[in-house]
C-alpha cells in the first residue's frame, strides 16, 4: 500500500511539473500575438499614417511656380507706349506747301504735299491728309474731297522740329470732265491725319462744283 501511494504521488508530481513546463512554454507567445490581432482601423494605426502623408505632399511648392513674373524696372508692358512718345502732328504745329516738281500726265498734275514741323517738339504723321479745293481761306469745300491712293503703305513718319513729311497729291484738270460745272478755287484746304483743324495753301485753280467728280487723290505720308 505504501509503495502504491508513493507511485501515485510521483505520477501527480510528474504531471504537475509537465503542466508547469507547458504553461511556461506557452506564456511568452501571447504578448507577440496581440498587436497582429488589433483592427486595421484602430486609432493607433491611423495616427502613425498621418505624418507620412503630410510630409510627402508636394502642394506646398505650387505657389512658387504659379507666381507671375514682374517686368524689369524701367520697361513697359508689351503693346504700351513708354513715357515721352511723340504725339500725332497737329495743324497748329505745322506749315503746309505744295511742290509741283512731280510733273503731269494725261491731263493730271502730280504734286508733293509737304507738311513741316514748326514746333519745338517731335511729332508723328501717320496716314492720309484730308484735301479739298476751296473758294478762299475760310470758305467751304468745293466739289468732292480727295480720294485715297492706297498704292503707298501707311507708315509712322517721325518729324523732329524743322523736318518734313510728304505725300503725293494729284490734281486732274477740271475741264476734262463733262458736267463738271467749273468754278474758280483759291487753293487747297489741308487736314493733317486724324485732325479736325486745317491749313490753307493759296494756289488758284479750277474746281468742279459737281461733287460726283473727284479731281483730287492723295497718298499716305512718307519721309521727305
Amino acid at each position: 500500500m505504501r509503495s502504491q501511494k508513493i507511485s501515485q504521488g510521483l505520477v501527480m508530481t510528474t504531471a504537475a511539473a509537465a503542466a508547469v513546463l507547458l504553461l511556461s512554454a506557452c506564456g511568452p507567445s501571447q504578448p507577440q500575438s496581440q498587436p497582429t490581432s488589433s483592427p486595421a482601423g484602430s486609432g493607433q494605426a491611423s495616427t502613425s499614417a498621418t505624418p507620412s502623408a503630410t510630409t510627402s505632399s508636394p502642394a506646398s511648392s505650387a505657389p512658387a511656380t504659379s507666381t507671375p513674373s514682374s517686368p524689369a524696372p524701367g520697361t513697359s508692358a508689351p503693346g504700351t507706349s513708354g513715357p515721352g512718345t511723340p504725339g500725332l502732328c497737329k495743324a497748329t504745329g505745322l506749315t503746309a506747301a505744295t511742290d509741283a516738281s512731280g510733273g503731269g500726265a494725261a491731263g493730271s498734275v502730280y504734286m508733293k504735299l509737304n507738311l513741316t514741323n514748326k514746333g519745338s517738339e517731335p511729332c508723328i504723321l501717320r496716314g492720309f491728309a484730308g484735301v479739298s479745293l476751296v473758294a478762299d481761306a475760310a470758305g467751304a469745300p468745293i466739289g468732292a474731297p480727295a480720294t485715297r491712293d492706297a498704292s503707298t503703305s501707311v507708315v509712322d513718319v517721325l518729324l523732329a522740329p524743322g523736318q518734313t513729311g510728304t505725300a503725293v497729291l494729284r490734281y486732274t484738270q477740271a475741264r476734262n470732265y463733262q458736267g463738271c460745272s467749273p468754278v474758280d478755287a483759291a487753293g487747297y484746304r489741308i487736314y493733317p491725319p486724324e485732325d479736325t483743324e486745317s491749313l490753307f495753301i493759296p494756289q488758284p485753280t479750277t474746281a468742279c462744283s459737281n461733287a460726283d467728280i473727284a479731281l483730287l487723290s492723295i497718298g499716305a505720308f512718307q519721309p521727305a
